[in-house]
């Protein structure tokens, strides 16, 4: 059993003062009590319920910085990015796939998220030979979850096509591609490897995107696992909508709400291009539109239709994805003023008169939650024990209640954190993951390697 005292604590019943939180052996939280004595507890100042990061693919985190760089090709844009990203993928080793899983995990936890969701599609060997145990790369990113006591929500995914008109994979395409049944027998070892995870781990599925995976494919998907979380990228770019559009004379989100049941079980990434139709209807079938507003931000991609999806009821969740950078405070901030640039407008994500700190926030946990299928996103009994405690003193912060979200989210970072557990593991220690002197040191020697290499 842990105990931790907090001056104040955001729980389901508002902000309280003196609360202590009670852990239990599972990992679970098993008791809130406000205006309580320290009584031998760790001791924090602010404490929260941590975000699930819903969206990742950690093998890019070691390319942040090599696609800077503008091209004599012409305009640059996701598409010429995408080339860097085959050429890097080409010099990865499962070995360097762990390593890099690992320390991004480790910077996840250090930033304030709990848990991620891994929209895993790299799965076979450079030129697409798959490795003898299909799930090799699955097992890699386990084995980091294991080593960072991260919680993972693995999502093996589906990659069939290089277009809608459904043209073979190439280059790095390959490493990428699978057929149904092959997916079918890849997901049965994923799921094999996750058994020496701790019990908050869950494995979901995922299909890459229409683009890349026929309604055909995304049926049978849907199909090898019944329950549980299912992912797919829709509409990122304006490139593909009218790649789609081409196809099957309906736009991304359209065409797929007219050809499959999209409800709570579905987490739709980026989302980024929709008229006001599409945006009403996904906001009305239950799934979470998950945002990850650094990467595209960095990708060029364009503007979510933020304020109509949450006015229509809309669930949103933040997710790193190219990990570029990892931060919360970020993400949600990059969320918000992507709205105040496009709308020419401030606090556009907050309810009237409310804290769009406080909003950004509490809508990124119930929307982290559901698209990892995780237990988590309250102080509260029963739920996992996914936490993170800041510092008000790193961000200046003057004032009690949502000022601290507000002073966090708008004028804070990475160093507010000071402690993290996910499902009870304390991971966190000081603003430091009790780990990184060993995991940023295997990191450092792979991205030397590949710099070398590039």
């Amino acid at each position: 059993m842990q105990q931790i005292f907090a001056r104040a604590a955001f729980t389901p019943e508002g902000w309280q003062n003196d609360v202590v939180v009670t852990i239990d052996e599972s990992g679970r939280i098993a008791s809130v009590a406000p205006s309580a004595r320290p009584s031998g507890a760790i001791q924090v100042p602010v404490l929260l319920p941590a975000l699930a990061n819903l969206h990742s693919h950690t093998f890019q985190r070691a390319m942040a910085g090599l696609a800077e760089r503008r091209s004599q090709a012409g305009r640059d844009s996701f598409w010429t990015w995408r080339e860097v990203m085959y050429r890097f993928l080409d010099l990865l080793s499962p070995e360097d796939v762990e390593t890099i899983a690992a320390f991004a995990f480790m910077e996840m936890q250090e930033a304030g998220f709990s848990a991620v969701a891994e929209f895993h599609y790299l799965h076979h060997q450079p030129g697409g030979t798959p490795y003898d145990d299909q799930a090799e790369l699955s097992s890699r990113i386990t084995a980091a979850a294991g080593k960072t006591g991260i919680g993972l929500t693995l999502l093996p995914v589906l990659y069939r096509y290089g277009g809608a008109d459904r043209r073979a994979l190439r280059g790095g395409q390959l490493r990428f591609g699978n057929e149904v049944s092959g997916f079918e027998r890849l997901v049965a070892r994923a799921e094999a490897h996750m058994a020496g995870l701790p019990a908050d781990a869950v494995l979901g599925t995922a299909a890459h995107s229409i683009r890349a995976a026929g309604m055909d494919d995304i049926h049978a998907a849907l199909a090898i696992k019944q329950s549980g979380p299912f992912h797919m990228h829709i509409a990122e770019q304006e490139p593909e909508v009218q790649e789609v559009l081409a196809a099957y004379g309906s736009r991304p989100v359209e065409y797929l709400l007219g050809e499959v049941t999209v409800d709570r079980r579905w987490c739709l990434i980026h989302a980024t291009h929709m008229n006001a139709l599409e945006t009403e209807r996904l906001a009305h079938s239950g799934a979470v539109a998950g945002l990850c507003p650094v990467t595209e931000a960095n990708l060029g991609d364009g503007f979510f239709n933020g304020p109509a999806f949450r006015q229509a009821g809309g669930t949103i969740g933040i997710g790193s994805d190219s990990n570029i950078r990892i931060s919360v405070a970020e993400e949600l901030r990059q969320l918000e003023y992507s709205q105040r640039l496009h709308h020419r407008a401030r606090a556009l994500m907050a309810e009237e008169g409310g804290s769009c700190g406080r909003a950004l926030y509490e809508a990124a946990l119930a929307g982290g939650a559901q698209a990892l299928g995780r237990e988590n996103g309250a102080l509260q009994a029963g739920r996992w024990a996914d936490l993170v405690a800041i510092d008000p003193a790193a961000f200046a912060g003057a004032g009690e209640g949502d000022a601290i979200l507000d002073g966090w989210i708008f004028a804070g970072g990475n160093d507010a954190v000071t402690d993290l557990w996910s499902a009870g593991r304390h991971m966190v220690r000081e603003g430091r993951h009790v780990a990184r002197e060993a995991i940023a040191a295997r990191y450092r020697a792979v991205v030397a390697r590949l710099a070398g290499a590039l």
